[in-house]
């Protein structure tokens, strides 16, 4: 009981010492609560859009494979713009290998999209005709939450994503079934309004069969992606090889000379991973190194304390103060400055991190900027600041405690 009254006494001493100097206080904590709201602002923006992309291409199953020509692509959708495309003949020729189930073309096109008078830039992708129709929706799970997928033969008809069917939709009306939108000025007739997936890539998309949309909007004979569904789990790395093996016949390159890529869903999503930890890693340091700055903030200030509270400190220890209190006392104070400024920071940085989220999303209108704000960071900041303070105060409180009191109040005259 006496240790913990003790330590009620030091830290209502130090919390009215540091009220009694207010504005060196303040400038004290800047490095602190600066570098702590920085950090909770940046890493937590950046696990919300980690979140969010990794969200984007979870829909798929461990035995999907996507096959795509790479190289410089100056815009648009993957595989588009590269100097040596995939064409549609590829597909048949990649069926063959043995453990794939199906090989399936995927063409994507970006155009413009209206309806009520307003227009919007999105793209469209298509599904495929006959036996592969059923195995591409089960691949991609594809399913309507209003009307029915398309139909064999259907023409000029279309499935719209969840995004242009809601109230708040960028077209300031929702899409319903039943409605007419027109897509690079071609009319078509939506049929249904796909389940919301949390993808771009479903929920901001017009789908329509694959004959219509070669026919009406390419040009050529490519392919943006050539998607392989493979027999079993278990064969997915084998096939996966064989896969390489026939491409760079396809395209005369050797090995290291690939001008294309044969990925699965875990491959792709774990390179995209790694390279959002690395930015979140680059802006961690940054904020580290401001945390750091505001610690020898504090251990300066307190530094200075020392000096000019030296005549208290010989009062102190004149009266019977022992050295350990005296070390208490200035090692507590440093702490506080720490834990204050931990706290400023901790709620200027969920401030900027929600503001700046919906500030990313009002402007680009994407739910891809997301702030993800995790308990365990901001305990994990609030110790960190705490602990930068102690740290910062521990030189300074032992010169404090080991001042001889005699010289203290003969040098305070």
């Amino acid at each position: 009981m006496e240790t913990i009254a003790a330590l009620r006494d030091y830290l209502k001493f130090s919390l009215s010492t540091l009220l009694n100097r207010r504005l060196r206080s303040w400038l004290t904590m800047i490095g602190i609560f600066i570098g702590i709201a920085a950090l909770v602002a940046l890493i937590s923006l950046g696990e919300g859009l980690r979140g969010a992309i990794l969200g984007q291409f979870g829909f798929l199953g461990p035995d999907v494979l996507s096959v795509q020509a790479s190289g410089i692509a100056f815009a648009g959708p993957p595989g588009q713009g590269v100097n040596n495309p995939l064409t549609d003949d590829l597909a048949d020729k990649l069926e063959g290998i043995p453990g794939v189930e199906a090989a399936i073309n995927r063409y994507i096109q970006t155009g413009s999209l209206e309806f009520n008078d307003k227009r919007d830039v999105t793209f469209a992708w298509n599904v495929p005709e006959g036996k592969k129709r059923g195995i591409f929706e089960k691949m991609v799970n594809l399913k309507a939450s209003q009307g029915r997928l398309l139909n064999e033969g259907d023409g000029f008809s279309a499935v719209v994503g969840s995004s242009f069917a809601e109230e708040d939709s960028r077209f300031e009306k929702p899409v319903q079934v039943g409605n007419t939108v027109t897509f690079q000025g071609k009319d078509f007739k939506v049929v249904g309004i796909m389940e919301k997936k949390g993808s771009f890539i479903f929920d901001t998309a017009i789908v329509m069969n694959e004959k219509v949309l070669k026919d009406n909007f390419r040009d050529d004979d490519s392919v943006n992606i050539v998607a392989i569904k493979v027999r079993d789990v278990a064969l997915v790395p084998g096939v996966k090889q064989r896969l390489e093996q026939v491409m760079r016949q396809e395209r005369d390159v050797k090995v290291g000379e690939e001008d294309f890529v044969v990925q699965s869903p875990e491959s792709a999503l774990e390179s995209l991973d790694q390279i959002l930890f690395a930015v979140q890693l680059f802006v961690s340091v940054i904020a580290f190194i401001s945390i750091i700055v505001g610690g020898i903030g504090i251990s300066n200030t307190m530094y200075t304390a020392v000096l000019e509270r030296t005549k208290e400190i010989g009062i102190m220890k004149s009266i019977g103060a022992r050295n350990s209190a005296i070390f208490m006392l200035f090692f507590i104070e440093s702490g506080f400055l720490g834990l204050v400024g931990g706290v400023i920071g901790l709620i200027l940085g969920v401030g900027l991190a929600y503001g700046a989220a919906a500030a990313g999303q009002a402007a680009l209108g994407s739910e891809l900027i997301q702030a993800d704000v995790g308990w365990g960071l901001l305990a994990s900041a609030l110790l960190f600041s705490c602990t930068v303070g102690l740290i910062a105060g521990l030189f300074p409180a032992v010169r404090a405690s080991k001042k001889n009191p005699v010289d203290s109040l003969r040098y305070a005259k």
